[in-house]
């Protein structure tokens, strides 16, 4: 047999095909987390203003004049208003301008994300400076001494991410991609919920009672955690029903190459170039660590879209599972159980 004809039945089109599948999601590794990560800088960063009338007018005017357009400025009633809407997660900081003397105060939260926390300080330092003024920084939502840069949240809830997405793809590879029946698809999911539970209980005490990374409710985190692996775990199964084993590399596609880079983990959102910022809120690993981060630093607020961005994953990943366990099975289909 020739060179030609052993390569030709060592590598079959399929096995061909697989390999470039894994190439294309390789380079799209790359460049969806160096695009997302290799330059970050605030952009339109939700900031409020605290200033009597006559200075807030041309103080708002100069912030929307910064190069770059780093920030969203509005103006906030007074100091304690500015607070509650940092920890209600409306704005991101706010400058409270003393008319009497020529120390602002500027109000940051570094639990949710110490990166955009020091870009701000740094930001405002040179503002106040070209004034001739100061400024003292407050922190209202400080990240935890134990959770360096405020990245135990997005490392969690990475965690929870690949737990969901291979408990999934173990199934998937011992019984067959599509689940035989419904009977096989409701067994899979319960497997899978159990799993869930687990995995979001055992992620929740590491961070909490264990390493002391993350303060919050650790039930709450728990919670969390199992809507999570859950979430992301339904994706999977319903991924693989639908398209077999490539569903496995379109669930890293969304989960690790899209949904990482996006999460606001390593850098906050509003530091991230436009499409990543787009599309974070909308996958798991970005609702996850925004929940997470509301639960440990922000007393829960503003939680509400990233818990149904969850439920809806979740919900639609079993629902076509269940779906595709209806179907008939062509011949050449590889056997489930």
């Amino acid at each position: 047999m020739s060179l030609v004809d052993e390569l030709k039945s060592a590598v079959t089109p399929r096995a061909a095909l697989l390999v470039v599948g894994v190439l294309a999601l390789q380079l799209l590794f790359i460049a969806s987390y160096v695009g997302a990560l290799h330059n970050p800088r605030p952009t339109d960063v939700p900031f409020g203003v605290v200033a009597p009338q006559q200075v807030s007018t041309v103080l708002m005017e100069r912030l929307e004049k910064l190069p770059g357009d780093p920030l969203d400025p509005r103006t906030v009633t007074d100091a304690a208003e500015a607070r509650d809407q940092i920890l209600n997660r409306d704005i991101d900081g706010a400058l409270i301008v003393d008319p009497r003397g020529r120390t602002d105060t500027l109000l940051v939260a570094s639990g949710g994300g110490t990166v955009l926390s020091s870009a701000l300080e740094k930001m405002f330092t040179q503002v106040e400076a070209a004034n001739q003024r100061t400024i003292r920084t407050v922190d209202v939502a400080p990240a935890s001494p134990q959770d360096f840069d405020g990245l135990s949240a997005f490392y969690l809830v990475v965690g929870w991410c690949v737990g969901g997405y291979i408990c999934a793809a173990i199934l998937a590879i011992s019984a067959g991609a599509r689940p035989a029946n419904p009977h096989r698809a409701v067994i899979r999911l319960g497997v899978l919920a159990l799993y869930a539970v687990l995995g979001g209980l055992g992620g929740a005490v590491i961070v909490g009672p264990i390493l002391g990374a993350l303060p919050g409710s650790v039930a709450a985190l728990w919670g969390l955690g199992a809507l999570v692996v859950f979430a992301v775990g339904a994706a999977t199964l319903a991924l693989q029903s639908l398209f077999g084993i490539v569903g496995i590399g379109l669930a890293i596609l969304l989960i690790v190459v899209a949904g990482n880079p996006s999460a606001g983990g390593a850098f906050p959102l509003p530091m991230l170039p436009p499409f990543w910022k787009a599309i974070g809120p909308a996958l798991p690993p970005g609702a996850g660590t925004w929940a997470a981060r509301s639960i440990a630093y922000f007393k829960g607020n503003d939680m509400t879209a990233s818990m149904l961005v969850l439920s809806a994953w979740a919900v639609v990943g079993a629902a076509v599972t269940l779906v595709m366990s209806t179907l008939k099975r062509q011949p050449a289909a590889e056997p489930g159980t």
